[in-house]
């Protein structure tokens, strides 16, 4: 069982993220089409709304910076990185109950105008920001002149009381669990380990698995923020974390401080319909690969969806003694399409397959699942469920969905089948009812919040930044487009971006709404 992450820590560090450069410049850039205006949204200075009806016991604490330990299989950050525990409510309903431990990771503005601290959240769900933080530090060195870079797992994920819903051996034996059934048989099989992959997280969650909501961690944020001494909520977030950013401006207009919202998330979808544009956006990236390459879009993705019908029939051998079953094939595919800079590495893996060598794709999968070398697997996909199974109150019946696979197909004939297919396993037989079909994000009366949109973004297709902004509602979200290629546009080589977000964080200059960066 899977679903296309939108961004995480293990997304990121796949693709050498903290490699790719960007976050240098706070001066105009240049294709910047749009005019800027000067409209603040308001700094550390500000009065900050109180948080009433919580125990002193939460919104007193004071957080213990200490040297951070190496988690995860990753080294521990330098010297300049500082990890703390926050309380939080494990019930928001019941704040004076029992608690839970986030873990929070902090490095200290540079410079003496300090505005505050900015926290970052670089989606999933279920991307760690402990382990993220330190990786992305080097694309956003400019921003740390004046705030504080702050991140955290969230509820669920990683050290904050993180899920792992299987062991690596029992994951290894669902990869031949066929996500694209082709008889009765493959779909009774395909929703039983769904089912089950359910039990195994309701096991080891118990009680936590009704309280790892996005309106959960939205509220986290809001203690965060407080015990943080910050007046205002400044906020990074990429991909899933723009919902997450949308839902805490609904819950708290008026603490909404500089929030940037990279690779958006369209707030009107459902599950279907994120699936839908999940369809779109991936082959859209897919095509502007093949007319990289020199092919044409129709036929190179009808000779990969042939690719792949036959690693369906017959699995590719690989130099592990591993096989590279079709869904390994798919997600070996999606990885390189996050990042334009690894299209390459794409196409050695694609002429290996057609050649009888799954090698390559493999490790591309294995990499994308957070699997190494010695057959461990991270949880990040783990926490992505529990939590978006939360979220999502739809649950497509198995009929439903294979009445809409020919629209999916239609859509997407190399990635339509597969997230067509996902809609109906995703969330089949989930312990715990769905909270919301569409997350509320409405937040009138909240300061300016700066979309930034990618037209050739897989993984959020860039239409999401618009419904976004219209949800959000007049005069708070401001629309930036980049006419560029991967997820996020933030730091992924656009000088006119990262002057224009630059801009707003450190100055408080809003652009003008449809500002576009070629």
């Amino acid at each position: 069982m899977w679903r296309f992450l939108r961004w995480t820590a293990a997304v990121a560090a796949a693709l050498l993220v903290a490699g790719c450069g960007g976050g240098s410049s706070d001066g105009d850039g240049k294709g910047n089409e749009g005019k800027g205006t000067a409209t603040a949204p308001p700094t550390a200075s500000s009065t900050p709304p109180s948080t009433g009806g919580l125990p002193a016991s939460l919104t007193s604490q004071r957080l213990d910076w200490h040297r951070c330990k190496a988690t995860g299989g990753a080294p521990a950050p330098g010297d300049g990185w500082r990890c703390a525990t926050l309380k939080v409510p494990l019930d928001w309903s019941e704040p004076d109950g029992a608690t839970i431990d986030l873990a929070l990771i902090r490095a200290q503005a540079t410079g003496g105008d300090r505005i505050g601290s900015l926290l970052f959240n670089f989606g999933g769900p279920g991307g760690s920001g402990v382990s993220m933080m330190p990786y992305y530090a080097s694309t956003v060195s400019s921003l740390r002149e004046r705030y504080d870079l702050v991140s955290w797992d969230p509820r669920g994920v990683g050290a904050s009381e993180g899920i792992r819903c299987r062991a690596d051996r029992e994951i290894e034996a669902a990869e031949d669990v066929d996500a694209t059934p082709d008889t009765p048989a493959e779909e009774s099989a395909y929703l039983a380990d769904a089912a089950g992959f359910g039990k195994g997280c309701q096991r080891a969650a118990d009680r936590l698995l009704a309280h790892v909501s996005t309106t959960d961690t939205a509220r986290d944020m809001d203690l965060m923020r407080q015990v943080l001494g910050d007046a205002r909520m400044h906020y990074f977030g990429v991909s899933y974390g723009t919902e997450l950013g949308g839902v805490y401006a609904h819950l708290f207009p008026k603490r909404v401080g500089r929030l940037i919202l990279d690779a958006v998330v369209d707030p009107t979808a459902d599950t279907v319909g994120h699936a839908e544009n999940q369809a779109r956006g991936f082959q859209r990236a897919l095509d502007d690969y093949l007319k990289s390459t020199g092919q044409d879009p129709e036929q190179g993705s009808r000779k990969i969806a042939a690719l792949l019908k036959r690693i369906d029939a017959q699995p590719l051998p690989t130099s592990s003694g591993r096989k590279l079953t079709q869904t390994l094939a798919v997600t070996g595919i999606v990885l390189p399409l996050y990042r334009e800079s690894s299209w390459p590495r794409l196409t050695g893996a694609l002429k290996s397959a057609e050649k009888g060598d799954g090698s390559q794709l493999l490790a591309l999968a294995d990499d994308y699942n957070e699997r190494d070398s010695s057959g461990h697997y991270g949880t990040t996909s783990h926490s992505q469920r529990v939590i978006s199974c939360l979220d999502d109150k739809q649950r497509p019946t198995l009929a439903e969905t294979k009445r809409r696979l020919a629209e999916f197909e239609r859509i997407s004939p190399v990635f339509g089948d597969f997230l067509g297919w996902d809609t109906a396993g995703w969330c089949h037989g989930w312990p715990v009812p769905g909270q919301f079909d569409t997350p509320e994000v409405g937040a009138p009366g909240a300061a300016p919040i700066l979309l930034v949109g990618n037209t050739g973004d897989p993984a959020t297709p860039y239409e999401g930044a618009r419904r976004m902004a219209d949800e959000l509602g007049k005069g708070v979200g401001v629309e930036l487009t980049w006419k560029g290629e991967g997820h996020g546009a933030y730091g992924n080589g656009s000088d006119c971006v990262d002057s224009t977000v630059n801009a707003y964080l450190l100055k408080g200059t809003v652009p003008e709404d449809g500002t576009v960066c070629s």
